[in-house]
């Protein structure tokens, strides 16, 4: 197939050039405006900052139709857009956009100071404003209003490397996943199916985009069937509770920890949400209670399973299935295979537990940069999760572990080997490691398990605030335990079912 997605809008815009395509806070954007939009960005992308093929264009900002609008102007033009996470810390940030070598950062207002920061360390990346004036930053708005010329690229193809996003890697840095276009248009018919969604869904999204499943699991497939979008620009319990009920919403993406933010408001039982016809959670496994409260109120929870390397949509639940088996991750998608299979690789019976592999057009076309994890994760076409689960007999998916070691914190995936990697950094510690730990309002935090050298001493509150400002607030460390020994194999591998056994006494 030739040519890029962003043809989704131009058709839409065509057949229905006044349908309301996105709401954001007061403003309604049609699908005529929309791919206007996504034109006069293509050409100020090229004429502009010199965008080309494969050129890395990073946006650093909350939820808002510039980062749609950026998003389909990269497909448009074969560039490659790098959504970033605002969770981050600067170093994170600067390590993923050095590792990119992305060419332009664009900043909302809200990171013209932490973009600021990072100016001196990437000289060869021009930084832009998206929404402010500044006289350091170029602004995107003038250079749209002033580009003139051709608005698209020779060459460009569903095949075309599209859309990379950094995930938490297990060695301690985070690994690029680079997904095509195709991917993109795949995980749509996925998406499309599990939801039956049509032109006539009234779509809520409040999960920030920089995530795959805020992104991608009913956000943009909502574009390739004409849907209408209401985008917020961080989520509010309160605010997505009045939303649904004032502009009657009828699919929305919720992971379990904001469920247990709009379930603790005071207007949960009184807000009307009868207008859903489908909220879709996963990021991790949802507890029964969470989907049961929806169920009580008539309101059916489908889970989504899949991850960034998946774009994310692989394995769902329809709404008939979810009101069936709640609480199982479901049937694989209609564009996906799949495995389940044993440490040798042979596919294991139905009932047995094995690791899960996905095969589709939309899973990852490679690690950037990374020819070894590649190869690790992607073998004869099939992607290696790392998660392991079971089919029963009707065919459905079961997740009963998640990849080994990760923890999952109010969605947010922490691997602790890059917590470990600054904590081993610490000139008065010996030995350190970090586990999950179960809490009530995230799921399970991190917390970390040290040994300090001899004769070292230090304090909870100054090992836990040497975090700041380094890492991203999620992935600190919530407490810390000190201990003379940790337990080690016979080769002195630190053996952690061993370190949670005594993090949960």
């Amino acid at each position: 197939m030739t040519g890029d997605i962003s043809f989704w809008l131009d058709k839409n815009a065509d057949f229905t050039p006044n349908k309301i395509a996105i709401r954001f806070e007061g403003a309604e954007i049609t699908y005529q405006d929309f791919a206007k939009k996504v034109h006069s960005h293509s050409r100020a992308l090229k004429h502009a900052y010199g965008i080309g093929r494969g050129d890395r264009v990073a946006f650093l900002g909350l939820n808002h139709p510039d980062l749609l609008y950026l998003f389909f102007a990269c497909a448009r033009l074969g560039a490659i857009f790098l959504p970033l996470n605002w969770r981050l810390a600067g170093p994170e940030h600067l390590f993923i956009l050095k590792d990119a070598t992305a060419k332009i950062l664009i900043c909302d207002t809200e990171f013209e100071e932490h973009g600021n920061g990072l100016r001196a360390e990437l000289p060869d990346c021009d930084f832009i404003a998206s929404d402010f004036e500044a006289n350091n930053w170029r602004s995107l708005q003038q250079d749209i209003e002033r580009a003139k010329g051709d608005d698209s690229n020779p060459h460009v193809t569903m095949e075309t490397p599209f859309l990379l996003v950094y995930t938490s890697g297990t060695t301690g840095r985070p690994k690029g996943a680079v997904l095509t276009q195709n991917a993109i248009q795949t995980n749509a018919f996925n998406s499309i199916h599990f939801s039956d969604m049509t032109a006539a869904d009234r779509i809520l999204t409040a999960l920030p985009m920089f995530h795959v499943g805020g992104l991608n699991i009913q956000t943009t497939p909502a574009f390739y069937v004409g849907a209408t979008v209401t985008i917020h620009r961080r989520f509010d319990p309160a605010e997505l509770l009045r939303c649904i009920e004032a502009e009657k919403s009828t699919l929305v993406v919720l992971v379990p920890a904001t469920v247990q933010a709009v379930l603790a408001q005071p207007s949960w039982l009184e807000t009307d949400i009868s207008s859903l016809r489908l909220v879709n959670s996963g990021s991790s496994i949802v507890p029964l209670p969470q989907i049961m409260a929806f169920h009580d109120r008539g309101v059916p929870v489908g889970q989504v399973y899949g991850s960034t390397e998946t774009a994310p949509v692989a394995i769902y639940q329809k709404i008939e299935n979810a009101w069936a088996k709640p609480g199982a991750a479901g049937k694989v998608g209609l564009h996906c295979e799949l495995r389940i299979v044993d440490n040798d690789d042979k596919d294991v019976e139905p009932g047995q537990s094995g690791e899960i592999l996905i095969k589709g057009g939309n899973v990852l076309y490679e690690y950037w940069g990374n020819e070894e994890a590649t190869k690790e994760a992607l073998r004869d076409g099939w992607f290696y999760t790392g998660d392991i689960g079971y089919q029963d007999e009707d065919g459905d998916v079961w997740i009963n572990d998640r990849k080994k070691d990760m923890i999952n914190s109010g969605s947010e995936n922490i691997y602790p080997a890059e917590i470990e990697a600054f904590i081993h950094e610490m000139a008065d510690i010996e030995d350190g490691v970090v586990v999950g730990k179960p809490d009530e309002k995230w799921g399970e935090v991190p917390v970390a398990v040290v040994m300090l050298k001899e004769n070292a001493t230090l304090t909870e509150s100054d090992f836990l605030g040497r975090f700041q400002d380094q890492l991203a607030r999620f992935k600190h460390p919530k407490a810390v335990y000190f201990v003379g020994e940790l337990p080690r194999n016979a080769m002195g591998k630190v053996l952690k079912y061993e370190v949670r056994e005594m993090v949960a006494k």
